[in-house]
Formats: C-alpha cells, sequence, structure tokens
C-alpha cells in the first residue's frame, strides 16, 4: 500500500483531499470514500468547521490528539456556539498518557508504535469513552523535523475517526515543514468528519 504523498501548498491554496484508508484489516466501514465536496472548502483553510452544528444535530465530538496537540481541538472551538456539540478533548502526547487515560494497549505501542494505525484507532476509541460523545478523532504522528525513520518518515500521520456507525483511519505522508504538517492533519480530521455527518446526514 502506498503511502500518500502531498507536497506543502500555500496558504491560497487548498490541498485535495486525495487520501489512502486503511480499514481492510479491521474489517471498518469507510465513509465517503473518493468523494471531493468543494461545498465545504475555505480558500484560505481548507476544511471549515463553519456549520458543523446543524450536520450534528444532538451529536458531540472529543478529540485526542498527539502531533497536533491541541490543533484540531483549537479549530473545531474557532466556531462560535461549539460549545454546543464539542464535548472535550485529550492530548496525549506520551505513551503513557496514550495508555494511561485512552486505554492504548501497551501491546499495540509495543508492536506496532505510537505512530500507527492501530494506535489511532484506539486513542480514538478511548476518547470516545471516556467522554461519552458520539464521534471522535484522533491524530498520532511525526511533524517533523526530527523523529523520522525510512519505515515512518517525518510528515507520517494517521488520522482516525470513530463512531458507533463504524470507524475509519487514514494513513497520510506530509512533506511540508511542522507547521504546515500539524495543519494539514487538522484539515485531514475536519474532512474525515465532514464526510460521516454528510453521509449519516443530521
Amino acid at each position: 500500500m502506498a503511502d500518500r504523498e502531498l507536497p506543502a501548498q500555500p496558504e491560497t491554496q487548498v490541498p485535495r483531499p486525495a487520501r489512502m484508508v486503511c480499514a481492510a484489516a479491521y474489517g471498518l466501514q469507510v465513509y465517503g470514500a473518493g468523494r471531493y465536496t468543494s461545498s465545504v472548502m475555505d480558500n484560505q483553510q481548507g476544511y471549515s468547521p463553519a456549520g458543523l452544528g446543524t450536520l450534528l444535530g444532538d451529536r458531540q465530538i472529543a478529540v485526542a490528539e498527539s502531533c497536533t496537540g491541541g490543533a484540531l481541538a483549537a479549530r473545531l472551538v474557532s466556531v462560535p456556539g461549539s460549545s454546543a456539540y464539542f464535548r472535550g478533548g485529550v492530548i496525549a502526547y506520551s505513551n503513557d498518557v496514550k495508555a494511561g487515560l485512552l486505554g492504548v494497549k501497551e501491546a499495540v505501542l509495543a508492536s506496532h508504535g505510537a505512530v500507527s494505525e492501530e494506535c489511532a484507532l484506539q486513542m480514538a476509541r478511548g476518547v470516545r469513552r471516556l467522554l461519552g460523545t458520539h464521534i471522535a478523532i484522533s491524530t498520532t504522528g511525526i511533524a517533523g523535523p526530527e523523529g523520522g525513520t525510512p519505515q515512518k518518515p517525518v510528515g507520517l500521520v494517521y488520522v482516525a475517526l470513530s463512531t458507533p456507525e463504524g470507524e475509519t483511519v487514514t494513513r497520510n505522508v506530509w512533506s511540508g515543514d511542522r507547521m504546515k504538517n500539524i495543519e494539514l492533519s487538522v484539515q485531514e480530521g475536519l474532512r474525515l468528519l465532514r464526510e460521516y455527518l454528510e453521509g449519516t446526514g443530521s
């Protein structure tokens, strides 16, 4: 399975939301595969959290963030009225927080590592259970500029979405600097959320 490699783009451009979904091994349901919805794009920042309240209805969101360090939560709460649907999040930067608070299995951390689809999925499941929400999004990866290996290069980020109806995890390899890689990961989380909500209705 090839990684997704997208070049860093100027702030005035919108990265096209092509992606690789890593779901087959887990029997996961994938939402909106291959669909590109230009109506939810923002010329400056890609996918926007505006209008999520209408799509969510009475459903609430939680996040578990590692490499994005709270940037996804910050984007979600940037919209007035977000307190109606954003319940909270966990910044699980270290493995002991991933295991202790989110319930990521030590065996997963030992065999697959924190930067893996298995860890991303368990992070999303864990924060959804911890905060009692319908939807959870997680991020884990290597924002850079250091920390990469041939197997797990700088820019490798897994983004997962967990709901009662199914789960999705994407494997992305960004090629920007640290802040751009974080921003692109936030955008991927918003994309997954939008596609799930548009696929299930409000």
